[in-house]
């Protein structure tokens, strides 16, 4: 019986072990559009973020448990103060952050970080011509450099591109367009300097994949970024009877009030380098109920591994 017992024992032990080694070998990162996370109004945008629908934010944070975030309308630092507290009350802490305030004043581009955050590069002056007229990036672009494991560093570029609501200075999706041309700029330029640059490019691109302005982010040839395409966990799983198509899985993660619409405008793309990390059976699409509460959009998440790097 004791010998019995002591295997049980050993068994548990290391099966514990196991789970934790596990646990530090892999790493999580989300996206995830909070709509209009505003402590205070701003003038165009007057109703501040209600507790009902900030709790939800929170709730639906720490449903994905990730060791990484992207956040992107986020309101002023203040704001993204209250959101890392109300998570870190839920036992969910993030020690790093970044918050990069471009040429909106009313909504930003944010990052929180369980993992250390070992540089900081945000874009915030970017600017571009278009039809005789200089245009900014209006929310800019955070970019970190995060240490997931003693030898295993990554760049993180989050974006949140013009949106598709029509204004009277320009094209939308020409303005769109120019801002995808040059966050992709920004990912060349990391090629450029090493061809096996570890990088996540995420966030809200305000369009659908086959658009030009998401195209122009994924690139093509060599260095083209893979889409890791995130999807609900409700049981999908057969191929496309139309080999060149996706899967018929749920992907959806924005709808549009305006047309009753559901469509995947947040993104998660991946370096070639850093895809031969990804663990695709960790990346899905949050399904909670009543996901709408915290916002219009649902987020994602992709995991990848540390392991033999």
């Amino acid at each position: 019986m004791l010998k019995r017992f002591s295997f049980l024992l050993a068994s548990l032990t290391f099966a514990l072990f196991c789970s934790v080694s596990f646990a530090a070998e892999t790493f999580r990162v989300a996206t995830y559009n909070v709509e209009n996370y505003l402590d205070q109004p701003t003038e165009s945008r007057p109703q501040p973020k209600s507790a009902r629908a900030r709790a939800r934010v929170c709730e639906s944070i720490c449903a994905l448990n990730p060791d990484v975030i992207a956040l992107e309308e986020m309101g002023s630092t203040n704001a993204l103060m209250e959101l890392r507290d109300s998570l870190k009350a839920r036992g969910l802490d993030f020690p790093y952050w970044e918050h990069v305030q471009g040429w909106d004043t009313n909504i930003h581009v944010a990052v929180l970080s369980r993992l250390p955050i070992v540089a900081r590069h945000p874009h915030t002056n970017e600017n571009f011509l278009l039809d005789g007229r200089r245009f900014p990036v209006s929310r800019g672009f955070a970019e970190v450099d995060i240490q997931a494991a003693t030898n295993f560093t990554f760049t993180l570029i989050a974006a949140h591109l013009k949106s598709r609501r029509p204004v009277p200075e320009a094209d939308e999706a020409q303005l769109r367009l120019q801002e995808a041309k040059i966050l992709r700029g920004i990912v060349d330029e990391h090629f450029k300097a090493d061809a096996n640059a570890r990088l996540i490019v995420l966030g809200d691109f305000n369009n659908v994949k086959n658009s030009d302005s998401t195209k122009e982010i994924i690139g093509r040839g060599k260095f083209k970024l893979t889409d890791t395409r995130p999807a609900e966990r409700n049981g999908d799983n057969t191929p496309n009877e139309i080999p060149r198509f996706e899967p018929r899985n749920v992907t959806w993660t924005h709808y549009y009030g305006v047309e009753d619409t559901y469509s995947r405008i947040d993104f998660i793309l991946l370096s070639p380098a850093l895809a031969r990390d990804w663990v695709t059976n960790g990346t899905y699409a949050l399904t909670i109920p009543n996901w709408g509460v915290g916002s219009d959009h649902r987020p994602i998440i992709a995991a990848f591994k540390t392991e033999n790097n």
